[in-house]
């Protein structure tokens, strides 16, 4: 049986390793942390859990898949339902909207809120739609560096309709163009950031980034994000997937053009494919020394990263939901501090996950388990302390002022990640949550492919390469290899 070791046990590198397993390859993970998950990590803190990383779970079909591609009933070891709010949003001016997950419903309501015209709302929210379904067959579920791609009717038409993707100007454009309420050009704005960008940069075409929310729907997995990989993760070791933990790979040992080992410490591990799930800038510096790397890929922008606050709350807020946005009062100026000045403005807009509202194991009677998450640049060896000290304090006076609360003595526990300790636990460049940012049309969609132009046998998932960050497009990135490897079973 031929062997495919994969380099990471991140969701990419789990959902890569079970579609290679259930092709005919004897799959081995080697994972540097001693856990699996990634980003997808949690922790326990007196009584409280925090899921450490991504927080907003949509498409769950993606997962499900991958239990029915072993005849599995999904329902049986993962559940999820859907979300009756996508989010409460919050202004300093005691301005509220609570985003509900019907369009017919959000058109009406924010029309009413933002005296919009919901007409208008509604064509907004329906171009998003054609936006998404003529491109997603391109640019998300194919590889977009091999030429077949170019030869098949949907990708023909979606080429022949880029003049009407908005492709060429902003993201902020396209929502100033629907829409006269600054507040509500805000809420579509900061979609941009579900792939750690800027509207005031990021392509209009990201405009269909909301129909992923508004049409398949927010969903909150049974046991907290944590659980997303952890069922897939027992689903692998089921189905004979060998799992390395502890295991640091050093470098990916090639042979005449061809990857044929890996190696960890003094020992190497040879391979018919190797899968690189780690982040493709130390994937290349660090276990590719010897090999010429894509500098131009290398070099493109880092997306942003994140500074959260992990907080047990000893006290039930009735207002919030599972996801809550507390809006800056100059979007714009947040954006260029994140990515021109490389810094934070005194003024961040503010996110709050917390999941003992659906899962209230997940804090004590009448407390919750606050994940509080402001967008923040990539470590660029800033002093961390002061930002991080002077983003609390901004932070609990945003929260103070809109809730009306006192939240400093609520605090009975914290806990901190900021974009260097993101870099250390997850090997991602600077602490970048998605790779590269998609602040251009070059950037956006050209990411590094799921394969290596100059070495053979050697692939790459996750949200550094095509087709980009977040939990559905990494388990797509996964699904692009396993229609380019060779199928073994074919060649018996």
């Amino acid at each position: 049986m031929p062997e495919a070791h994969i380099i990471g046990a991140g969701i990419g590198g789990l959902a890569t390793a079970l579609r290679l397993c259930k092709k005919g390859y004897e799959v081995s993970v080697f994972e540097a942390n001693p856990y699996p998950g990634g980003k997808l990590h949690a922790i326990d803190l007196n009584g409280y859990r925090f899921d450490l990383g991504p927080s907003l779970f949509t498409m769950p079909q993606f997962i499900d898949e991958l239990f029915l591609l072993f005849e599995k009933q999904p329902e049986l070891h993962f559940k999820y339902k859907r979300k009756d709010i996508l989010c409460e949003y919050f202004w300093d001016d005691e301005t509220r909207f609570t985003a509900r997950k019907n369009t017919h419903d959000f058109a009406k309501d924010a029309a009413r809120a933002f005296d919009e015209d919901e007409e208008t709302i509604r064509k907004y929210i329906g171009s998003n739609k054609k936006k998404y379904d003529l491109t997603a067959p391109l640019f998300l579920e194919q590889s977009l560096h091999k030429s077949k791609t170019y030869t098949s009717a949907k990708t023909l038409k979606a080429l022949m309709s880029m003049p009407s993707l908005d492709v060429f100007g902003t993201l902020n454009g396209v929502n100033q163009r629907y829409f006269k309420h600054p507040k509500l050009v805000q809420l579509f704005n900061r979609y941009a950031t579900y792939n750690g960008s800027s509207p005031y940069q990021t392509p209009g075409i990201m405009s269909m980034i909301p129909h992923l929310e508004m049409f398949f729907g927010t969903f909150f997995p049974e046991g907290g994000m944590h659980e997303i990989v952890m069922s897939l993760y027992r689903l692998a070791v089921s189905e004979g997937v060998h799992f390395h933990f502890d295991s640091k790979v050093d470098e990916i040992l090639v042979d005449h053009g061809k990857a044929s080992a890996i190696r960890v410490g003094d020992r190497v591990h040879n391979a018919d494919l190797i899968v690189s799930n780690m982040d493709i800038y130390p994937t290349y510096r660090n276990l590719l020394p010897s090999q010429p790397a894509p500098e131009k890929t290398l070099a493109q922008e880092r997306s942003s990263s994140a500074l959260i606050f992990y907080w047990g709350v000893s006290k039930a807020f009735p207002e919030l939901d599972l996801h809550n946005i507390f809006f800056s009062n100059d979007y714009q100026s947040e954006f260029d501090h994140i990515f021109r000045k490389k810094t934070l403005g005194n003024d961040p807009t503010v996110y709050i996950n917390i999941t003992s509202k659906d899962w209230p194991s997940d804090a004590p009677d009448g407390c919750e388990n606050w994940f509080v998450m402001i967008n923040a640049p990539g470590d660029h060896g800033q002093d961390w302390a002061e930002m991080k000290s002077r983003a609390r304090k901004n932070i609990i006076r945003k929260l103070n002022q809109v809730l009306k609360t006192d939240l400093e003595p609520l605090i009975a526990v914290e806990h901190i990640l900021d974009p260097p300790g993101i870099q250390n636990s997850t090997s991602s460049y600077r602490g970048a949550l998605y790779g590269a940012a998609s602040n251009s049309r070059f950037s956006a969609f050209l990411r590094h492919p799921n394969f290596s132009r100059k070495i053979s046998n050697l692939y790459f998932c996750g949200g550094s390469v095509h087709p980009g960050g977040g939990i559905p497009l990494c388990l797509l990135s996964a699904k692009i290899i396993s229609e380019m490897v060779p199928n073994p079973k074919m060649n018996d």
